[in-house]
């Protein structure tokens, strides 16, 4: 069979999990591998440039000293909720209150009257001790409705006129564990706890227009590929995201394209629904487009450690972080069981020890008989010895974060992540080498918009513990980096797992798809600093170059 394309370079790392070298070869042997070939999108021969040599194709692009590998795969990701997130000014480069104010009045200023004055990505940790409050915003404001979401993606501060335009004038109840924060004489300090309480406001703020959103959404996926990603696993399906994904898809194929990256999409299950509820969710599972489609669940049992709303089985040292996201954890197994009975995979965001703990517990308790399913648990930022050997027991994948690691925490733990659960179930934090060497399955990602999503600094950081470009940075439980190939198998061969697709994706082999990412440094053999500051030349997805580096002679 003649192939559409094939591709030559000095390095691929097949990532096959026959190989005994780290992937140089995809045949079980020690072959070096330096070609390969594709046709209708899938793989269909590997070998040498000397075997190339004899193959006849219609495309033929040599990469030279380059590296490839399987398409890179961020395993936890928000494209369409990050839009919404991401409006306004960001404030992940204030480095403390007074440089806040003043980045949050220069936004001020740029913005018209009756307008919102949006922003977002603020690190609790430049409120030091204090409570974030709305007195600290409400006169760099000018008076308009201002709204800040924080980094963690779960709390925002609202000021006084944004709280008067929503209505919100004291406590409020919520089907899930979310809070209107209010001082001892009931009255919102402005600081919102987690969706339910965040909604009070957002639902009032003007909304962009869906051209808007399309055109922002279509341009982020874009840069998405041109970081190296070939596939997402996104953890939302917001209001309208159906509509877009579908929008900027046929916009795409009108000129001969499609989306430059595979979407597998989890829309969200959340407290105070039930069986009418789960059997919609479930009727949504494998619609989709060409290369994008609903293929799971996401569930949550806690928040963030930062905003003191995650579930601890000893408090944080405010006496926060003790309960369930679910007010009724016995209703979060009902979920798993709903959905794991109809072979339905879910991801669950647990953050605490005692909420990974409940979703052990809900998996440990599922018959026997339940249909096979990848499951996994999301994020698993603080789980003590005894949690790891039971999710090793379990079956159920872990996905992570390296970056939440790095750029929101610090190795003397003064950071606010750190302070709030004391040294030792900070130390017991990402713990990512030993999920590893338990035989966990470990799939990587960004989370964004809660921090960057440029694969090659996470790859980077995974090993650091620190953040790339920063030798000089104490590295944060250095025992707990990864080594190079168990990086970029979070991105490859563990992120298939992740997705349950192994047999067709994961590793340069004969017979899956062909969805590559090309280097311009071996990503094995380069130094972590290096690693995050080089160059993708290519993306290909099924066979189709996406992303191009502009010094690459076709």
């Amino acid at each position: 069979m003649t192939p559409d394309l094939i591709l030559l370079a000095d390095t691929i790392h097949t990532m096959d999990a026959q190989t005994t070298d780290g992937g140089t070869s995809g045949t079980g042997g020690t072959a070096v591998i330096e070609a390969i070939a594709v046709r209708n999108g899938v793989i269909t021969a590997v070998g040498t440039r000397k075997e190339a040599a004899g193959w006849q194709a219609d495309e033929v692009i040599d990469f030279g000293n380059a590296a490839i590998t399987p398409g890179l795969v961020d395993c936890h990701i928000h494209p369409v909720f990050g839009l919404e997130l991401t409006r306004g000014r960001g404030l992940s480069g204030a480095r403390n209150l007074a440089e806040m104010r003043a980045m949050l009045q220069d936004e001020a200023a740029a913005t018209g009257p009756g307008e919102w004055v949006r922003a977002w990505g603020l690190d609790p940790n430049i409120f030091g001790m204090a409570q974030a409050h709305r007195e600290l915003i409400d006169d760099v404001a000018s008076g308009k409705p201002c709204l800040i979401r924080l980094l963690d993606g779960h709390s925002a501060l609202a000021g006084s006129r944004a709280l008067e335009l929503a209505g919100i004038n004291g406590p409020a109840v919520f089907d899930q564990a979310a809070e209107v924060v209010c001082d001892g004489n009931g009255r919102p300090t402005g600081l919102l706890l987690e969706a339910a309480a965040v909604e009070l406001v957002t639902r009032v703020v003007p909304r962009e227009s869906f051209q808007e959103r399309k055109a922002r959404l279509a341009e982020l996926l874009g840069r998405f590929s041109r970081a190296g990603l070939t596939g997402a696993h996104v953890m939302d399906l917001g209001e309208g995201s159906f509509e877009l994904y579908r929008a900027v898809e046929e916009e795409a194929l009108e000129n001969d394209g499609g989306l430059p990256l595979k979407l597998r999409i989890s829309p969200w299950c959340m407290p105070g629904t039930g069986e009418e509820d789960w059997q919609r969710l479930a009727e949504f599972i494998r619609q989709g487009g060409r290369r994008w489609e609903i293929a799971g669940i996401k569930l949550f049992v806690d928040g963030t450690v930062d905003n003191g709303t995650a579930w601890l089985f000893e408090p944080d040292i405010y006496g926060a972080s003790t309960t369930s996201f679910w007010p009724r954890p016995e209703e979060y197994a009902a979920a798993v069981r709903f959905f794991a009975s109809r072979g339905i995979p879910t991801s669950t965001h647990a953050i605490g020890d005692a909420g990974v703990a409940c979703v052990l517990d809900a998996f440990e308790a599922l018959p026997a008989d339940t249909p096979r399913a990848v499951h996994r648990i999301e994020h698993l930022e603080t789980v003590p010895d005894e949690l790891v050997d039971r999710l090793a027991r379990s079956g159920l994948v872990a996905s992570m974060q390296p970056t939440h690691c790095t750029h929101y925490a610090s190795a003397d733990h003064t950071d606010n992540w750190s302070t709030r659960l004391g040294a030792e179930r900070a130390n017991n934090g990402w713990r990512c080498a030993d999920l590893r060497s338990a035989g966990i399955p470990l799939g990587l990602g960004s989370d964004w918009p809660i921090a960057p999503f440029e694969p090659l600094p996470i790859m980077a950081d995974a090993q650091l513990r620190r953040r790339a470009g920063h030798p000089a940075e104490q590295p944060i439980v250095p025992g707990q980096g990864l080594t190079a190939i168990q990086a970029l198998e979070g991105y490859t061969s563990h992120a298939a797992r992740a997705a349950g697709e192994e047999e067709i994706s994961g590793s340069i082999t004969v017979g899956k798809r062909a969805d590559f990412t090309v280097f311009d440094v071996d990503p094995l053999a380069a130094d972590p600093d290096r690693l995050a500051h080089a160059q993708i030349l290519a993306t290909v997805v099924d066979g189709k170059m996406q992303h191009l580096a502009l010094d690459i002679a076709r």
